[in-house]
């Protein structure tokens, strides 16, 4: 086996470890959740028959043809997630605002509603594991619960080491998980063969068509099987497309399908199942290592969506729409794989709370849905943005290929909207609040740049002022970091006002953050010669690598014989205290909360990895 397999087989493994986790535990809930007291479904033959059917034909859709085959094609760089897509739709659009306006709104809303399935899928999942104690020994109900929180705080704790370690430790556990759901599958469908007949997709149509108005209920409970397939998405970066499609065809839909199937067979023979299909499945004398097998695979699960925030969160800080945080790259081979303190632990007390707050897997699978399906929506709109003006598709090709999963993606949203008001505001009313947090910080950003440089001197008028003046000159190099190379940066400003000096070599510097996920080396630096011992210098980075300006600068040649020596070099930096009044362009309440988002932010210096003993803060008073 080359090198090059030996990769992918490994990356395959780390990819059914981290991103086929919350997939792959849907067995676990779904096809009870569709029998439930909600939705009013008979349990009678045709009904089991069609709602499997529904269910292997939604993942054969959705799962294998619109993200395997589709989606998976339009990354951005090799990345994936709706924020990737925002960015590749959104640089087909600069020439059109509006279009670009209402791009930006769609993907900051579906990555919004994406936080909120990181927060509710490791709920769902451990505690849907964790109930089948109950299976076990009645009198345990009251310890599921506390044992879920448990397992989620020891979860988010072991983040820290990464996606890759998570994965190789994994990867082996979940393969496990899908050859026991495929191997208890087969045994149920060998008694029964009579379900076979799911596999003809008349079964699902006439299922649903005959649900009539309540065709909703039930579509809104067969959805829980395709959870986790935007995390799928989410996460290339991660493993590579690669890896990610032999995962699924190779072990993760067999199994998959195999076991609702058996589900299916196990109902048409013992209707009372229905209680619990899932571990009712299993033999008795194997119950405990069902749960102990199924907790584990539960842990796992809550990998894909929990790394998929993190991609999505770094892509978000990169374009501009929420503050610096400490980003940890977990991996010297996988750049995509990181690890956010901040968001790590806000998930955390996040899924907690709702936990406490929902109680049991039921209650939380009516709020699911909505945040898997609205980000499943966004996605083939974005993509089809991308098909037709990024990659030039012609019309009727890309309409062709996304029309269809347009019109499911909105019967699939409309269908789990309709238990909004069981639990369905949750995850809208998260993302609600994180969108408005997103576009303060944008809007905010825009404000306070404008402020503050408005009335700054041009920089070229500056530097040609200094040929008259004699004040003294350091024999060092200044780099002076700012927003808008075409005016003086403020630190510049404090510093000749306060220190009366200059440096010998002075460079104005800004970081731009490409549309793309890298920068290739020859086009990370932008030089300009001003004179007078000034250099304007743009650093490119994408929207996925880590910002580090010193060995940016490490390759920057200002003359012949001039280089940059770090141990020469001093850093100036401002940092703005926002000052909120009225009159502003944004509601008081907005001021306010971008001005907490600000001094919470993390610190630009080791943002762009900077030494701290060669950077100089310099204060500045901005009303916005």
């Amino acid at each position: 086996m080359s090198n090059q397999s030996k990769s992918v087989a490994a990356l395959a493994l780390g990819a059914i470890g981290v991103v086929y986790g919350d997939i792959g535990t849907s067995p676990l809930y779904t096809v009870k959740e569709i029998f439930g007291e909600s939705t009013g479904i008979a349990l009678n033959h045709v009904n089991i028959i069609g709602a499997i059917s529904a269910i292997f034909w939604l993942l054969m859709l959705v799962v294998t043809l619109k993200y395997v085959v589709l989606v998976l094609r339009a990354d951005n760089r090799g990345e994936g997630g709706v924020m990737a897509l925002l960015a590749l739709a959104v640089s087909s659009a600069s020439a059109k605002p509006l279009r670009k306006k209402i791009l930006l709104g769609l993907g900051v809303f579906g990555a919004a509603l994406f936080y909120g399935d990181s927060i509710l899928t490791p709920a769902i999942s451990v505690l849907s594991a964790v109930e089948g104690l109950e299976l076990i020994a009645p009198s345990s109900k009251s310890f599921i619960l506390p044992i879920s929180i448990a397992i989620l705080i020891a979860l988010f704790m072991f983040q820290k080491y990464g996606t890759d370690t998570v994965g190789k430790l994994f990867g082996p556990i979940v393969m496990a998980w899908f050859v026991t759901l495929g191997t208890i599958g087969v045994s149920h469908i060998l008694r029964n063969p009579e379900i076979l007949q799911a596999l003809n997709p008349l079964y699902a149509f006439h299922f649903l068509a005959d649900r009539g108005a309540g065709v909703f209920l039930a579509v809104g409970a067969v959805v829980l099987a395709i959870t986790g397939a935007e995390a799928l998405y989410a996460d290339m970066g991660h493993f590579g497309k690669p890896a990610i499609r032999i995962a699924w065809t190779a072990l993760v839909l067999p199994g998959l399908a195999l076991n609702y199937l058996g589900q299916g067979a196990l109902l048409l023979a013992t209707p009372a199942a229905v209680s619990n299909p899932f571990y009712l499945s299993f033999p008795q004398e194997l119950l405990i290592p069902a749960v102990v097998l199924a907790t584990l695979a539960t842990i796992i699960a809550s990998q894909a969506v929990i790394s998929g925030a993190y991609s999505i969160t770094q892509q978000a800080i990169q374009l501009g729409f929420l503050p610096r945080m400490q980003i940890l790259h977990t991996s010297a081979s996988e750049s995509g794989q990181i690890y956010i303190p901040a968001i790590n632990w806000l998930l955390l007390v996040a899924v907690i709370i709702t936990c406490i707050s929902f109680q049991n897997s039921s209650a939380i699978a009516a709020a699911y849905g909505i945040a898997v399906t609205g980000t499943m929506l966004i996605t083939t709109i974005l993509t089809y943005f991308v098909l037709r003006y990024n990659w030039k598709y012609p019309l009727w090709l890309s309409l062709g290929a996304t029309s269809m999963f347009i019109l499911l993606d909105v019967m699939l949203l409309a269908s789990c909207s309709v238990k909004f008001f069981k639990g369905g505001w949750f995850p809208v009313a998260l993302a609600i609040c994180m969108v408005m947090m997103m576009w303060t910080w944008k809007q905010g950003r825009e404000i306070l740049l404008k402020n503050m440089h408005e009335n700054d001197p041009k920089l070229e008028d500056f530097v040609k002022s200094l040929h008259n003046n004699i004040k003294p000159r350091v024999e060092r190099t200044a780099v002076f970091l700012c927003r808008n190379p075409e005016t003086v940066p403020q630190a510049l400003m404090h510093n000749l006002k306060h220190n009366q000096v200059l440096h010998q070599t002075n460079i104005i510097l800004s970081v731009v953050f490409a549309e793309a996920p890298t920068v290739p080396l020859d086009a990370r630096l932008e030089v300009n010669e001003i004179g007078a011992g000034f250099w304007k210098v743009v650093v490119h980075f994408g929207f996925m690598e880590n910002p580090n300006i010193p060995k940016a600068l490490a390759q920057l040649q200002l003359s012949q014989e001039s280089t940059i020596d770090p141990f020469t070099t001093s850093y100036f930096a401002s940092r703005e205290t926002i000052v909120s009044g009225p009159g502003g362009k944004m509601a008081k309440w907005r001021d306010d909360l971008f001005g907490f988002m600000s001094r919470n932010a993390g610190s630009v210096v080791s943002y762009f990895n900077i030494p701290s003993n060669s950077v100089i803060e310099l204060g500045a008073r901005v009303n916005i």
